[in-house]
């Protein structure tokens, strides 16, 4: 196999960094939006306005996802080597980018909106504020990702996480709102 030797222990020391960092930027952008965001807007209370609200939260997704299709759509109309589309072959180096990008940006918008709808499900009051925080942070992880996907895995992680920690962040919420209602709490 060719290609570039790296030194992987320093590449997931790059990794560990932006990790942290996106846990730490996610966690201050979390903690502010459930103590600022209520008291600036009313967040819902009926089931029914709370799975409004989260899918409304899921507009970030969708609109990362477009640009992640557009950026595909557009390298294959401006490429010879890709304007023959997926079943002609492997994307080129260019186009691969691309579709890679636009591919963990599928994966990540899926699991991000249904993430915030079982949240809206469970979740009332403060906790709301988690889902416009969540569309907030997923965008930003998406462009970080983007930009600087061909530094590396130890580039794109603070995208990365960014992107993920908040899906995370609203099932974990809904995880724990759920076992207190099992339970009684």
């Amino acid at each position: 196999m060719g290609g570039t030797v790296m030194d992987i222990a320093a590449e997931q020391r790059l990794v560990r960094r932006g990790a942290a960092t996106a846990f730490l930027l996610t966690s201050a952008v979390c903690a502010a939006s459930v103590v600022f965001l209520p008291q600036l807007i009313p967040m819902p209370g009926g089931l029914a306005e709370r799975l409004a609200f989260g899918v409304q939260a899921g507009v970030p997704h969708l609109l990362c996802l477009v640009v992640a299709i557009r950026l595909v759509s557009k390298g294959r109309y401006e490429s010879a080597a890709d304007i023959g589309g997926a079943a002609a072959g492997p994307p080129s180096p260019v186009l691969a980018v691309k579709a890679a990008f636009l591919q963990n940006t599928i994966e990540q918008a899926f699991v991000g909106v249904w993430c915030q709808l079982v949240l809206a499900s469970v979740a009332d009051g403060a906790v709301l504020a988690l889902l416009p925080a969540s569309g907030l942070l997923f965008a930003v992880g998406r462009v970080l990702f983007y930009r600087r996907y061909a530094g590396g895995a130890g580039a794109r992680a603070l995208g990365m996480a960014m992107t993920v920690l908040p899906s995370l962040a609203c099932l974990g919420a809904a995880g724990v709102l759920a076992t207190v209602r099992l339970f009684g709490w």
